[in-house]
């Protein structure tokens, strides 16, 4: 496909309605410390909309723009910067009143649908639905501020529009998640001119959970992570923390991104087929925790180690790992509500030769690897996360290792705005962090959509893999 070009119909800034949100700063937890270096999350939803783009101009964009405020009164830290001072003051969230968030309407001359496909695509061409988060201020005393989100939304006349943010990690899925399905129902809910529905969130909709106290760190978890950031040359730190998607990946001619879709059908089966393997086989059941979380990401996992174009042959007694991330809310030991605004997950790694992986039991050896690590959380959620950041690091700079982001459970294609749910939901920055990314299924109750981006050849052998997996579990009843 031709990449697409996109003309800007408007730049503008969003704030809470005038007076409504006092100045507000909000500490980092030990929670958000290890995210402060990691780039952009960024998630882009597609709409059907068969109207000009005069049409969604005078009728659609100022109820989505009058929401956006009304919602920014209660999710106001979006509006405002991620402050870092200089040691040994510490980072903090900060609204200033008066803040607001960069807000980009543009015009496409793209072909909706092959946006929207499942199928191998260049993953430069959703590049240009991507807002660019404005640029860091400094202090004369040598404080940064980073503005947290930008939004862009491109019209594709006569066809539909997409709505891509992106932020700095100083939240986590869920309560992104919470945001874009607040700002959504209050755009159902209201039309320009009326009345202050942000408060209906207060009845049908819970109010995010700002207070920062319910997070106890006993361990002293945040002192040790922030020594961590304290240590790397400040430069450097503030090169990471606002690297971007636009500039991290260049001239990436063969990278492409798709979708795979596992139907609840598919996911059943392969539970059913991973119970069966390892009873077969003689594995231990207590390590068994089958789950759709866990029979997924093992899936996954084999092929895309099978994947791999390798050269020179690689050594089978390497350690590969696959790390995911795990929410503390509503845990008994936190009794963090769901509704937390902030990062509140930790990550866990599973861990596995190579030999294991790429063997004829790599899927039952990976779903016992993972769900390991599943129960090590529900035994223990705070284990090991002081070696959080080390951990990062490794995986980072490790191409063997690999990371699940996204849930089914965040339920993306719920968020409604008043034409019908999302056509597609994508999570962009996947290309830069080498992650797979899962979400739930618009058609399909139960079933999963997973997004990778891999070398054109590698997507091409990873597809055949699982198509042949998919296949063998589905013969094996």
């Amino acid at each position: 496909m031709a990449h697409q070009k996109v003309k800007i119909i408007e730049q503008c800034n969003v704030s809470p309605p005038p007076s409504t949100v006092p100045s507000t700063s909000l500490p980092l937890t030990f929670f958000d410390i290890p995210w402060v270096t990691c780039g952009p999350v960024q998630s882009i939803f597609f709409y059907d909309f068969p109207f000009s783009c005069h049409h969604f101009l005078q009728t659609v964009l100022p109820t989505l723009k009058y929401s956006l405020s009304l919602t920014l009164k209660h999710f106001f830290p979006f509006a405002g910067n991620l402050v870092f001072p200089t040691r040994p003051h510490f980072p903090h969230i900060l609204y200033s009143e008066g803040d607001s968030l960069s807000f980009t309407i543009a015009e496409s001359n793209a072909v909706f649908p092959c946006l929207i496909g499942d199928t191998a695509r260049d993953v430069r061409d959703l590049h240009p639905c991507v807002p660019v988060l404005p640029t860091p201020s400094d202090k004369e005393d040598g404080t940064w501020f980073f503005p947290l989100m930008a939004i862009q939304l491109t019209i594709f006349p006569n066809q539909g529009f997409s709505i891509c943010m992106s932020l700095r990690h100083v939240v986590d899925g869920r309560a992104f998640h919470h945001f874009m399905k607040s700002w959504a129902y209050i755009c159902r809910s209201t039309t320009c001119g009326g009345g202050d529905l942000a408060s209906s969130l207060e009845g049908s909709h819970a109010l995010p959970f700002h207070n920062r106290d319910i997070i106890e760190d006993p361990k002293g978890l945040k002192i040790t992570l922030l020594e961590e950031l304290w240590n790397l040359p400040r430069e450097n730190m503030k090169k990471l923390i606002d690297r971007s998607i636009t500039n991290v990946v260049i001239n990436n001619n063969e990278k492409v991104r798709a979708v795979f879709i596992l139907n609840r059908d598919h996911i059943e089966k392969l539970k059913k087929w991973v119970y069966s393997e390892c009873k077969r086989n003689g594995f231990d059941f207590e390590s068994l925790h089958v789950s759709t979380f866990v029979v997924t990401s093992a899936l996954m996992w084999v092929c895309k180690v099978q994947s791999e174009v390798t050269n020179p042959i690689p050594n089978n007694d390497e350690i590969y790992k696959l790390a995911f991330l795990a929410d503390c809310r509503n845990r008994l030991e936190f009794s963090i509500p769901s509704t937390y605004f902030g990062n509140c997950v930790v990550g866990h790694m599973a861990s596995l030769k190579r030999s294991k992986l790429v063997g004829g039991n790599g899927i039952v050896e990976a779903a016992i690897a993972i769900g390991r690590e599943v129960r090590e959380f529900q035994f223990d959620a705070l284990k090991g996360v002081e070696r959080c950041m080390v951990d990062a690091k490794e995986i980072g700079q490790l191409g063997q290792h690999v990371a699940i982001t996204g849930s089914p459970k965040l339920g993306a294609y719920a968020i409604d705005f008043g034409l019908g749910k999302p056509k597609k939901c994508e999570i962009l920055h996947i290309e830069h962090s080498g992650s797979i990314s899962l979400s739930d299924c618009r058609d399909d109750e139960g079933g999963v959509e997973v997004g990778l981006v891999l070398g054109r050849v590698q997507m091409a052998d990873f597809s055949t893999i699982l198509k042949d997996y998919l296949e063998n579990v589905a013969s094996s009843d």
